[in-house]
């Protein structure tokens, strides 16, 4: 079976607010996320993935979790660390050409949002 590795960041500011994405195609709302280039590690993918995403550098403060799925007969493993921005966004800069736009979020717009991975809500919730 095919496998695909991607890192995830959570991205909680002063004012108690998740960083997230929003793609082109999608209402739906994610953490900053993307797949793991060949000889990268876990901690540089995120903070790659969310300066491209969002335009803010960030540093890794802790691993949160490992979740284990299968996708469309693909074994997926997604790394989510807790970052700390580092100054203020220069803009997106996605290479991909998929993310539309980059916003906080409270805990109770994510109880409201429609979510690009759903199961990630209460995880996100629970990190407040």
């Amino acid at each position: 079976m095919k496998s695909w590795s991607d890192s995830a960041a959570v991205c909680i500011n002063e004012n108690s607010e998740v960083l997230m994405v929003r793609a082109f195609y999608s209402d739906k709302w994610a953490v900053p996320s993307g797949g793991i280039k060949e000889l990268e590690t876990p901690e540089c993918c995120c903070i790659r993935e969310v300066k491209e995403e969002t335009g803010y550098d960030v540093k890794v403060i802790e691993e949160l979790k490992v979740k284990e799925t299968t996708d469309k007969g693909i074994e997926v493993k997604t790394n989510y660390f807790r970052v700390a921005k580092i100054g203020d966004s220069n803009g997106i800069h996605d290479p991909d050409g998929i993310i539309a736009e980059a916003d906080w979020k409270s805990s109770e717009e994510i109880k409201e949002l429609m979510h690009a991975y759903p199961d990630d809500k209460d995880f996100l919730l629970e990190q407040f």
